[in-house]
């Protein structure tokens, strides 16, 4: 479909493309899970799910999910191929529970979309107060070294080409893995960049020019492994 073509970023990353380089390279029966989040996107828009694959998410839009899923998938389905899909945030709420695959000896595939921010939020932030950014930045772990503190196997990405040798690499490894994939956080969403939702939010009215009986609603490592 015309949506899924992907576009041109700016940056050695195109995820869209490195998505769509994996997505032919993953076995026919796959199972991807996937966590809550502007980063989810990616993968929804980009990706497509075969017949003989299936795709776990949150239906109510809770961080979180994806980790734990991948694991429960793992568990009940140790002979397919699991990724699992989690930006940052949500990894930092659950990825401890990656501790339970080393435990019952499975081996799913974590890619950790790394933004250094709460993408969803952000966005709204800007759009509504462009600029004024409160409570959205995260401070992050080295991810890769933090699954290999458990024995696990760790990359890191920033180009589009490192993606799928990475992920082959974590497959071949027999051990619970972990892709961190290193964003632009500029591109806040697979549509826009902070920038444009700075130039959005001017057509917008200022909250200070509403009338004051308003009702205000809502507002609406390179890749390979690391050196030692």
């Amino acid at each position: 479909m015309k949506q899924a073509e992907a576009p041109n970023y700016e940056g050695p990353l195109n995820l869209a493309k490195a998505l769509q380089d994996l997505e032919k390279a993953l076995p026919a029966n796959t199972i991807y899970t996937t966590d809550a989040g502007n980063f989810a996107t990616w993968p929804t828009r980009f990706m497509h799910v075969g017949p003989g694959q299936d795709f776990l998410g949150p239906t109510n839009g809770a961080m979180g999910y994806a980790v734990p899923s991948a694991i429960g998938a793992k568990i009940v389905h140790p002979e397919r191929t699991v990724i699992g899909f989690v930006g940052d945030g949500g990894f930092l709420m659950t990825g401890q529970e990656i501790a339970t695959a080393f435990h019952h000896s499975v081996n799913p595939v974590i890619l950790v979309f790394n933004n250094q921010m709460y993408g969803t939020i952000r966005m709204y932030q800007e759009r509504t107060y462009p600029h004024r950014v409160s409570g959205t930045a995260l401070t992050n772990p080295d991810f890769a070294r933090f699954i290999e503190a458990f024995g696990g196997h760790g990359e890191i990405v920033e180009k589009t080409e490192e993606l799928v040798p990475a992920v082959q690499r974590a497959l071949a490894s027999g051990k619970p893995a972990l892709v961190e994939i290193r964003m632009n956080p500029e591109q806040v969403t697979n549509r826009a960049t902070i920038a444009d939702l700075r130039a959005q939010s001017g057509k917008a009215a200022p909250v200070a020019a509403l009338p004051a009986t308003a009702k205000r609603g809502p507002a609406p490592r390179r890749s390979g492994p690391r050196p030692r």
